[in-house]
């Protein structure tokens, strides 16, 4: 009867974690469409910012295009724009499953994947996105300029762009699993040779275009990020079960 009951406590606790994830992504969701409509005045201002720090030629082949850029760069804009208040109804949901996550312990997770979700989306638009961009535009001839799509230039670099920004959030996620007792850095590293074929893999899901060197460029930082998170979790794991 026990084993019964702790089940049945278990179950109602995530429960009352959808429940609080449900109201928190509806709360999310609101943000977003507010920040849309202010995103949408900035918008032709980050095409311009996006289109100096790649250097390509853009070109729109649509009458209706230019508009669907700006309300997918406002949209865009908007959800990068709300990460912290989302990464905080993602966290805060957990405190009615797990008591010992703490409002202190919240506050220093959340403060953490904010700044680890905007460091890895600053890296993307510094190092990475350049060279992936150069990369791709070095096999064009020598008498042919490439007069790319607005539509699809965008959705490649924001999409990259936000891709890194969620795998930076991987040591983090590593070690808040094993500060709550659902992953051991020691059963972990035993399968590195899953991890890095699971690495692979999620490159090619985040990565926007199908070519290697990308992919590559996206594989090798999130490699190191499953490093970094098993170190992590070896310096920060739940050792007590009363901690």
């Amino acid at each position: 009867m026990s084993e019964e009951q702790d089940l049945g406590e278990d179950l109602q606790k995530w429960l009352t974690y959808l429940e609080g994830l449900r109201k928190g992504l509806i709360r999310t969701g609101l943000l977003v469409l507010l920040l849309s409509v202010a995103g949408f005045f900035f918008s032709r201002s980050i095409l311009t910012f996006l289109q100096r720090k790649t250097g390509v030629t853009l070109a729109y082949y649509a009458l209706s295009e230019s508009l669907l850029v700006l309300l997918n760069i406002a949209l865009f804009s908007a959800l990068f724009a709300a990460m912290p208040f989302l990464l905080y109804q993602l966290l805060a949901a957990l405190r009615g499953v797990f008591p010992s996550f703490s409002k202190k312990r919240l506050f220093g997770f959340w403060l953490a994947s904010v700044l680890f979700f905007y460091l890895g989306a600053g890296f993307c638009l510094t190092v990475t996105l350049p060279y992936g961009i150069r990369f791709l535009l070095g096999y064009q001839g020598a008498h042919i300029e490439a007069l790319i799509s607005v539509r699809k230039f965008t959705a490649f670099v924001l999409g990259f762009v936000f891709s890194f920004g969620l795998v930076f959030e991987l040591p983090l996620v590593m070690i808040l699993l094993g500060r709550l007792g659902l992953l051991q850095a020691r059963r972990l590293s035993r399968y590195r040779s899953h991890a890095v074929l699971a690495v692979a893999v999620l490159s090619a899901v985040l990565t926007p275009t199908p070519d290697a060197f990308n992919m590559m460029l996206m594989a090798v930082p999130l490699y190191l990020l499953f490093e970094v998170g098993l170190l992590g979790m070896r310096l920060f794991e739940k050792k007590d079960p009363r901690d």
